[in-house]
């Protein structure tokens, strides 16, 4: 039933290893995970309010459609709250209906990655150095929202052992 599918977001400024690890732990729980759509539909930061909202409608539709074949747990590589961020970020605005999307989807776990790796550039990354702004930003979103988090830190086998040990508590 997917009502019985739980939802774990992966969250943070870019370039903190989330894509990475949404891949790995579908691959270790062997069920689906849901990429950042935003990748698939802009090829830049430059953007404009109707590519942030498809971006929005698009990214909540793959989550709806990951669940239907996810085993027990999906994955998500970011949320509607991190789409706002970067709406208000490069456009100055929020278009209403991202707030509209974040409500149509609960996660059941929230992970905090820090920036405490080091970032890298894939051509579409342009805020290496506002990584601390940025993080302060994404944290703040979840406190405004009372979300609580889990904080993931250290290197990588650091990362992954945070994300299993709490993966394995919500499934047991």
């Amino acid at each position: 039933m997917l009502t019985d599918i739980k939802l774990v977001c992966f969250y943070g400024p870019e370039s903190t290893g989330k894509s990475t690890m949404a891949k790995r732990m579908a691959e270790i729980y062997n069920t689906e995970f849901v990429p950042e759509v935003a990748r698939e539909i802009i090829t830049s930061n430059s953007f404009t309010v109707d590519d942030i909202t498809r971006i929005g409608h698009a990214q909540i539709d793959r989550i709806k459609t990951k669940r239907k074949t996810a085993n027990k747990i999906l994955f998500c590589d970011t949320d509607l709250i991190t789409t706002q961020i970067y709406s208000r970020h490069y456009l100055k605005i929020v278009p209403k209906i991202l707030f509209e999307l974040e409500k149509q989807v609960h996660y059941d776990r929230y992970f905090l990655f820090d920036i405490d790796v080091p970032w890298v550039d894939d051509g579409l990354r342009d805020l290496g150095e506002q990584r601390l702004a940025m993080m302060n930003v994404f944290k703040g979103e979840l406190e405004e929202r009372k979300i609580s988090f889990i904080p993931v830190k250290g290197n990588w086998n650091e990362r992954e052992a945070i994300v299993k040990r709490e993966i394995d508590s919500v499934l047991s």
